[in-house]
């Protein structure tokens, strides 16, 4: 677990401050839901947006699971090297995309129409929402809308080579996407005006940039292994 916090914090970054994207692609989707909320149910709008959360994040984790199965078997292979490489240059995309210098991560947005076309009409079999177990379920097929940044997250967190790993990394950065959609549903501006900012965009985008190039594999790699165990063959006795 401690060799894979490096990729759970770029994980959760990348859900924190996709914000912006975020908003555009389910910022109307939670006004909705929450507008569907019937009237005696106000009351409990938070715990009802708990659920909406919940459940889109565990279908995130769900999903890394899968496609994390078959990363398993692409690292148990010759192609363990390429699919590290592509790790590595989806994380610094991804790190691009945040600091708004380049956004060509959104356009495999359309691998997954064909698979919402099929879930949206289920989603109405659900509306309004009267309790905790609908906004699970219907958070959990929201989890499904077609989203680049979710898409591109989920291949970086496959190819790390292992189903547990990918499931793990796609629940951290579902979670990183709670501050934004919340305070979208709560009417809270403040934090989203912070997480938009393009300084605080610019600083996590180089965050996970330099992420990307420490998963290249490299030289660089073996001198800081070397360097560590160097360290820790020197030091002294206690």
């Amino acid at each position: 677990m401690p060799e894979l916090a490096p990729q759970l914090i770029s994980a959760f970054i990348l859900g924190l401050l996709g914000g912006g994207h975020c908003l555009g692609m389910c910022g109307g989707l939670m006004g909705a839901l929450t507008l569907a909320i019937p009237p005696e149910q106000r009351g409990r709008r938070l715990q009802l947006l708990l659920g909406y959360n919940l459940g889109r994040v565990l279908s995130y984790a769900a999903a890394g699971l899968l496609l994390g199965l078959g990363g398993w078997a692409l690292a148990n292979s010759p192609a363990a090297t390429a699919l590290r490489v592509v790790a590595a240059l989806l994380l610094i995309a991804m790190g691009l995309y945040l600091a708004g210098w380049w956004s060509g991560l959104t356009r495999i947005e359309a691998l997954g129409k064909g698979l919402w076309r099929f879930i949206q009409p289920l989603t109405r079999r659900f509306m309004p929402v009267h309790g905790l177990p609908q906004a699970l379920t219907l958070g959990a097929l929201w989890g499904w809308l077609p989203c680049g940044l979710v898409y591109s997250t989920l291949l970086w967190a496959a190819s790390q080579g292992d189903a547990l790993d990918s499931a793990l990394l796609m629940l951290a950065f579902g979670l990183g996407t709670w501050p934004v959609l919340l305070a979208t549903g709560l009417a809270a501006e403040r934090i989203t005006a912070l997480l938009r900012r393009r300084g605080v965009r610019i600083a996590g985008g180089l965050l996970v940039i330099l992420f990307g190039l420490w998963t290249l594999p490299g030289p660089h790699q073996d001198w800081l292994m070397g360097h560590g165990g160097q360290h820790q063959q020197h030091a002294p006795a206690r």
